[in-house]
């Protein structure tokens, strides 16, 4: 009995040794963040905005900003994060609403914020730390970065934020978000980053920062921090099905956060680059069909005309591999490179075309206020059918179809029967331009071409549908 009673004492020892070495572990694995929340707080404010009386009924919730232009899917986070209320008299007046967070980026008070949280406002007021009620001057604001620039006189000596590197940051990293959520000053939520680079709807000027750190209404525009207490994000939006917090949350790089401040310094605006192009993803049929190793690059699906891309020599078909030695490889990078250089400066792009690598220069553009393609839908011309083996029918452009659609040569379809054609979603009025890598120069270009395709191998077409061009890719059977 002694011998057992020894035996079972030694193995509770060694488990309570090898549990308490366990959890030392994990003790010494997580970081302590008190510091940082203490060195860091005092550069934090919260921002509020009122409204003046308006001369009619007011049907807007008072001090919640102008949510247009903002997904739906993230316009519902800020509508139910706020309280609703009914229309208001013109004798109301509108108390200041608490609206977000922002940081303090210089001594003499300059004050960095999410332009969503000041959008609209007639008044815009920064609470300190100490409790001080300051009122700011909004400095200028870029609605395509979300970001606001504010400016408040307190004195020259103001607690400020350090900026850190955005482009340095790794999946996986630790970081914390400091701000008001639902009006609750100086919270603390800790996380990791999930990915860098992601593009968001409406949102293709910006390589967001996902993260697991939970935000709520009042967090925007608040600083997210690296484990050294600088800055490397601006929180911004989340993802959300319910109106909370769901573990997706994005936050603007301070990288481009940085080049937006000191544009806004310079200009009182934000100018981005523009080659003109509307681009789409590489699948792998589309890589296939275009003799890529890989689904990877940007193609070229439509030309802006006289835009900086057809000054430059690039084609519709080509795909974008390479801007100025960075790579690719999702479609939704090239905005991000193509945005971060300033008009009149040289690019280079490497392109695949005719499956043969190309280089070009070419002088980058402005980005215009509206950089949309316009919208055309081809109107019907009495040319005669004719059927093909996509199983669709088709005429010929007429000169004025080609000038509103700003294309050399195609066809339209005219009928889209039972086969090929069918299966891969071509509707009447679609307008080819492209076929398996070769321009539709006719009706009868189009028959020749269709009667020479391949089988059982990935073929891309560019079809323009209601002045929209795009690639899709099919395969024909034996």
């Amino acid at each position: 009995m002694h011998m057992q009673s020894m035996q079972r004492w030694m193995v509770a020892a060694v488990g309570s040794l090898l549990l308490g070495w366990s959890s030392l572990g994990m003790a010494q694995g997580l970081p302590d963040f008190t510091q940082l929340v203490e060195d860091v707080s005092p550069a934090v404010v919260n921002i509020s905005t009122s409204q003046k009386p308006v001369s009619r009924q007011a049907s807007v919730v008072p001090g919640v900003p102008d949510l247009e232009g903002i997904p739906p899917i993230f316009r519902e986070f800020f509508e139910r994060g706020f309280p609703q209320q009914g229309p208001q008299t013109p004798r109301e007046r509108q108390a200041p609403q608490s609206l977000g967070s922002g940081f303090i980026l210089s001594k003499d008070g300059y004050v960095l914020t999410n332009n969503h949280v000041i959008a609209g406002a007639d008044s815009i007021f920064v609470r300190l730390a100490d409790r001080r009620e300051l009122q700011a001057e909004l400095v200028g604001a870029d609605p395509r970065s979300d970001l606001a620039l504010l400016k408040i006189e307190a004195g020259d000596d103001l607690p400020v934020v350090r900026m850190g590197k955005s482009s340095e940051l790794k999946a996986g990293e630790w970081v914390l978000a400091i701000g008001s959520p639902f009006g609750f000053d100086y919270s603390v939520t800790a996380g990791i980053i999930s990915a860098k680079g992601r593009s968001l709807p409406n949102e293709s000027y910006v390589p967001f920062i996902q993260t697991d750190v939970a935000i709520n209404p009042g967090n925007s525009g608040g600083p997210l921090l690296n484990l050294d207490g600088e800055v490397i994000g601006i929180n911004s939006q989340i993802f959300t099905r319910s109106g909370g917090f769901m573990g997706l949350s994005f936050a603007i790089p301070v990288d481009v956060a940085m080049d937006v401040v000191e544009q806004i310094k310079e200009n009182g605006s934000v100018q981005r680059g523009w080659l003109g192009v509307v681009i789409q993803e590489v699948n792998k049929d589309l890589a296939e069909s275009f003799g890529l190793p890989k689904p990877a690059g940007a193609l070229v699906a439509q030309i802006q005309p006289e835009g900086p891309a057809e000054k430059g020599g690039l084609q519709v078909g080509d795909v974008i591999l390479s801007f100025n030695g960075e790579e690719i490889i999702m479609s939704s990078d090239l905005p991000h490179a193509v945005g971060r250089v300033r008009p009149g400066k040289e690019a280079t792009l490497i392109v695949m075309r005719e499956k043969k690598r190309k280089t070009l220069k070419m002088e980058i553009g402005a980005l215009p206020e509206d950089d949309s393609v316009a919208v055309i839908v081809p109107s019907s011309s009495p040319a005669d059918k004719v059927t093909n083996r996509l199983g669709v029918v088709v005429t010929e452009l007429t000169a004025e179809q080609k000038a509103a659609l700003d294309v050399r040569s195609g066809v339209v379809i005219r009928e889209v029967r039972q086969g090929p054609g069918a299966m891969v979603g071509l509707r009447s009025g679609d307008v080819i331009t492209n076929l398996d890598n070769q321009a539709v120069e006719s009706v009868a270009a189009f028959e020749k071409i269709t009667a020479d395709l391949p089988t059982n191998r990935s073929v891309s077409m560019r079809v323009i549908r209601q002045g929209r061009a795009s690639y899709i890719t099919f395969r024909l059977a034996n």
